[in-house]
C-alpha cells in the first residue's frame, strides 16, 4: 500500500502540474482547444465466508476476504485543426480483486479486471487520434468532457478514430449502466457480459474506429488487435490471423416523449484460441484448453443494448448477450449468454441532485462444449472449480452513490448476491459488500 500511496502522490503532482501549464484559450480561436481532466477511483470489497465444500485452481475462496483496488488517470485532449483531435491518458492502477479476481464470471468489481498485477503500475492507457468530417444538417454543440474537447458537429458526421483505446469507449454504450468508477460496479453489467470484447487484461487496445452519423442514427464498426494469450497483456500483431471487429447499429428515439436508444451489436474473434470439445477429446478427465490453441479460430457474438427515460429522474436499461462458445474465452470474462436488467434513481426525486440509486439483475449462462470442459476439471482464466454442478450464474446489485463536500467526490455503498458463482450450484451464494471513493477533477 505505500508503494501505491507514493505513486499516487507523484501521479497528482503530475495531473496539477499538466494543469496549470494548459493555457488559456480565447473565445475567437474557434478551432483550437483544450481539455483537462482527472479521476482517481478506490474500491474496496470485502466477501464474508460462504459455504465451498470444494475448491479448485480458479475458485472463489470460501474463506472471509477483502479487497482493494484504486486506479488514476489523467485524460487530456486537444484539437489540431478543423475537424482533428488528439488525446493521451497516462493511467495508474493497484491492487487485486477479491480472490485475485477470479471464481465469478460476472466478477464483483468493474475496476479489478484493468489491474492484472497487484503491484502499482504507470502506463498509457490511450492515445488517439480523431478526425471528423462534417457532411452536412443542423450543428449541435458537444461539450467539453474528459477525452472530448468542445466542439460543433452535424446531424451527418463521419469520423476516424486510430491508435489506443478501449473498444468499450466508442461500443455498447449505455448511459445507466456502463461505468464501474460511478454506476453499477459488476463486469456483466458494465458490458455485455456474452461480448468477448477484445483488449489487454487492462481493457485497452489498438486498432480503428469509424463512425457515421445521421440524425437519430449512427452506425459504427472497428478492427482492433486482441491479446497474444488468453486475458494477457501483450497484444497479438499477426493481423491476418489474429483481429478483433465489431459493428454496432444505435437508433435513438422517443417514447411518450422520453427518450431511448437502441443498440445492435454484432462481433467477430479471430485469435489463437484452444477449443473445448477438443480439450477433451485429447485428455477426457483433465482437460486442457491451452494445447489445443491454434490460429484460425473464432467466436461470434451477437447483443441487444437499451435504455429508457421513464420518469423525470428515472431510468431504465437491458442488454442481452450470446456467443457461440465454441472455442475458449480470449479477452474479457467466461459468459457465452447474458441478460440484466435495472434501473437508476437520480437523487433529485429527493432533493439531493448529485446522488444516484441503482438496481440489476443479471443471469449469466455457457454453452454446451464450456459446460462440458469444466465439468470434466477443466480451468479457463477466470473460472474452474476442479468440477462442475452447472446452474446458471444469477448476481443482483444495489448502490446508492452520495455526493460528498463539492460536485466532484461520491461515495458509493454497494451490496452484490451472486448465486451459483462460476456456474457451480455447489458453492456460494456470495455476499459482496463494497465503499467506493471516486473523484473527478
Amino acid at each position: 500500500m505505500g508503494r501505491i500511496l507514493g505513486l499516487l502522490v507523484m501521479f497528482l503532482t503530475i495531473a496539477y502540474t499538466v494543469q496549470a501549464q494548459i493555457p488559456a484559450i480565447p473565445d475567437s480561436a474557434k478551432n483550437v482547444n483544450t481539455d483537462f481532466h482527472f479521476q482517481l477511483t478506490t474500491v474496496t470489497q470485502h466477501k464474508p465466508a460462504m459455504h465451498a465444500p470444494y475448491s479448485g485452481t480458479n475458485s472463489l475462496t470460501g474463506n472471509s476476504e477483502s479487497a482493494t483496488t484504486l486506479t488514476a488517470t489523467i485524460f487530456w485532449g486537444m484539437s489540431l485543426w478543423k475537424g482533428g483531435e488528439v488525446y493521451f491518458n497516462p493511467e495508474i492502477s493497484g491492487g487485486a480483486g477479491l480472490s485475485s479476481a477470479l471464481g465469478i464470471a460476472g466478477f464483483t468489481n468493474g475496476e479489478a479486471f484493468r489491474v492484472g498485477d497487484p503491484a502499482p503500475k504507470i502506463y498509457t492507457a490511450r492515445f488517439y487520434f480523431n478526425q471528423t468530417f462534417n457532411l452536412g444538417g443542423t450543428h449541435t454543440y458537444i461539450g467539453e468532457s474528459a477525452n472530448q474537447v468542445s466542439k460543433t458537429r452535424t446531424q451527418r458526421y463521419i469520423s476516424i478514430t486510430l491508435g489506443k483505446f478501449g473498444v468499450a469507449d466508442f461500443f455498447d454504450n449505455n448511459a445507466y449502466s456502463h461505468d464501474p468508477r460511478s454506476q453499477f460496479l459488476n463486469w456483466s453489467l458494465m458490458s455485455m457480459g456474452g461480448w468477448d470484447y477484445p483488449a489487454n487484461t487492462r481493457g485497452y487496445t489498438w486498432g480503428s474506429v469509424v463512425e457515421f452519423g445521421y440524425p437519430m442514427v449512427k452506425l459504427r464498426g472497428a478492427a482492433v488487435l486482441v491479446p497474444k494469450e488468453a486475458n494477457g497483456n501483450e497484444l497479438d500483431t499477426h493481423i491476418s490471423n489474429a483481429l478483433g471487429y465489431c459493428v454496432e447499429f444505435e437508433k435513438s428515439y422517443s417514447l411518450k416523449s422520453r427518450p431511448g436508444t437502441l443498440r445492435l451489436l454484432g462481433a467477430l474473434n479471430n485469435a489463437r484460441m484452444g477449443n473445448y470439445r477438443q480439450a477433451l477429446v485429447q485428455n477426457p478427465t483433465a482437460p486442457d484448453i491451452i494445447a489445443t490453441r491454434q490460429y484460425g479460430r473464432t467466436k461470434w457474438a451477437m447483443g441487444l443494448n437499451m435504455e429508457q427515460q421513464i420518469g423525470n429522474h428515472t431510468g431504465m436499461f437491458a442488454r442481452a448477450s450470446w456467443n457461440d462458445g465454441k472455442n475458449e474465452t480470449w479477452a474479457f470474462t467466461e459468459i457465452d449468454k447474458s441478460v440484466h436488467a435495472g434501473l437508476l434513481v437520480n437523487g433529485a426525486k429527493w432533493k439531493r441532485n448529485n446522488d444516484e440509486w441503482g438496481l440489476a439483475a443479471v443471469i449469466n449462462g455457457l454453452s454446451q462444449p464450456h459446460k462440458n470442459y469444466l465439468a470434466a476439471g477443466g480451468y479457463g482464466f477466470i473460472i474452474g472449480d476442479g468440477k462442475l454442478t452447472y446452474a446458471p450464474e444469477h448476481i443482483a446489485e444495489m448502490y446508492y452513490k452520495i455526493n460528498l463536500f463539492y460536485t466532484g467526490f461520491w461515495l458509493t455503498t454497494d451490496y452484490q448476491f451472486v448465486v451459483n458463482p462460476a456456474y457451480n450450484k455447489d458453492r456460494g451464494p456470495a455476499h459482496v459488500v463494497t465503499l467506493r471513493a471516486h473523484i473527478e477533477l
